[in-house]
């Protein structure tokens, strides 16, 4: 009888570890295949994984906060991102280079990443519950605002400088704005060799920071606010909790990391694709964190760390693993689409059905505490 009872307890427990953490385990299972497939060298696939690590995991990190106050995915973050991309814009026109401009251009971008929010919180407070589809569908509404700004408002009625950033009408954003003085700034900042493996001590020094920071700040009486809105809004009402006031301050914070750490992908990168830069912004983050194995109501540090290596390592080997396999690198690059979007809609299903079995579970253990 103990057996069985012991038997069915470690059933039960793998389960449940198998169900909390199905799109970790299904991304490491096809990166196993995937990766002798690609033929890439270990040194190559290390050091690409750290060029994309320190590129996106501030932005993936200015998620936590959100979930920590109960309030899913902050898709709206790109309108942090678009803060970011103006920020660099002037800082461009101003001929600002290297980290001074990168410092500047944070200052520049924070207070509109700050009005930004606060609109954002405001009308995500009317949607409690939609949060996640609401955000989503702000996304595509600032970006409306946004090519209004850069390519009618910026030139004409805010003045541009640089003629190498005006459109030859006279007026209006190019395409792509090189950071040239810029890239690599953050990077390049403490870097140091090992072989040859490069590691930008720089960015992941700040990238540390902002971990440090959210430790801190989930201690604090803000973040147990935010712990205690995110379980049961009605309960943190009845406690005195400010609900509104609370969720909108994990709004803006989360809008103004999103800013910061816009700047920081781009300045990996070394050039702003100024009208679609910051279009997948949220929707690369979101997926790129459930698959660290977070969901939409926890997430903690280490799904960010896991979740950008496994999601960028599949961006690595898949389009020279589908060649490899079949001849043809489309298919590939294909994967990835279907990856992006994928992931995100299977996570949601996973905890949903993951919600309705511990709902289950719950009422079962009711019955027998009954009975």
């Amino acid at each position: 009888m103990a057996t069985r009872s012991l038997q069915k307890f470690s059933h039960s427990h793998v389960g449940r570890f198998v169900s909390n953490n199905a799109v970790p385990i299904l991304f490491i299972a096809v990166s196993l295949f995937a990766i002798p497939l690609s033929k890439f060298s270990v040194l190559y696939l290390a050091q690409e994984l750290m060029t994309r690590l320190v590129r996106n995991a501030f932005l993936v990190l200015s998620l936590i906060i959100p979930i920590i106050a109960g309030m899913g995915l902050n898709f709206a973050m790109v309108l942090g991102a678009m803060a970011g991309q103006i920020g660099l814009i002037f800082v461009t026109d101003w001929n600002v280079l290297g980290l001074p401009g990168m410092a500047l251009a944070m200052i520049v971008s924070t207070p509109i990443a700050i009005v930004n929010g606060y609109l954002c919180g405001k009308i995500l407070n009317r949607a409690k519950g939609r949060e996640m589809v609401t955000g989503l569908i702000l996304g595509f509404f600032s970006q409306a605002i946004y090519l209004l700004l850069v390519l009618y408002g910026m030139g004409k009625i805010i003045p541009i400088s640089n003629p190498a950033l005006v459109l030859s009408r006279g007026w209006g954003i190019r395409n792509a704005v090189n950071l040239i003085g810029m890239r690599a700034a953050l990077d390049n900042a403490l870097d140091f060799k090992i072989g040859g493996f490069v590691v930008p001590a720089g960015t992941l020094l700040v990238i540390a920071m902002l971990c440090v920071f959210i430790i801190w700040f989930k201690k604090t009486k803000l973040g147990q606010d935010m712990r205690a809105v995110g379980q049961d809004m009605d309960v943190a009402a009845a406690a005195g909790i400010d609900v509104m006031r609370t969720r909108l301050i994990a709004i803006i914070l989360s809008t103004v990391m999103a800013c910061y750490g816009q700047i920081i992908y781009l300045q990996n990168i070394g050039t702003i694709n100024t009208y679609n830069s910051h279009e997948q912004a949220g929707l690369f983050s979101a997926a790129a964190l459930l698959v660290g194995g977070a969901t939409v109501s926890r997430a903690n540090i280490s799904n960010v760390f896991v979740g950008v290596i496994l999601f960028h390592l599949m961006f690595i080997v898949s389009p020279m693993a589908g060649k490899n396999l079949i001849g043809s690198a489309m298919l590939g690059e294909y994967f990835r689409v279907f990856v992006t979007y994928g992931v995100i809609a299977v996570s949601l299903v996973i905890y949903a059905w993951a919600r309705l079995k511990e709902k289950e579970r719950e009422r079962m253990g009711l019955r027998g505490g009954n009975e």
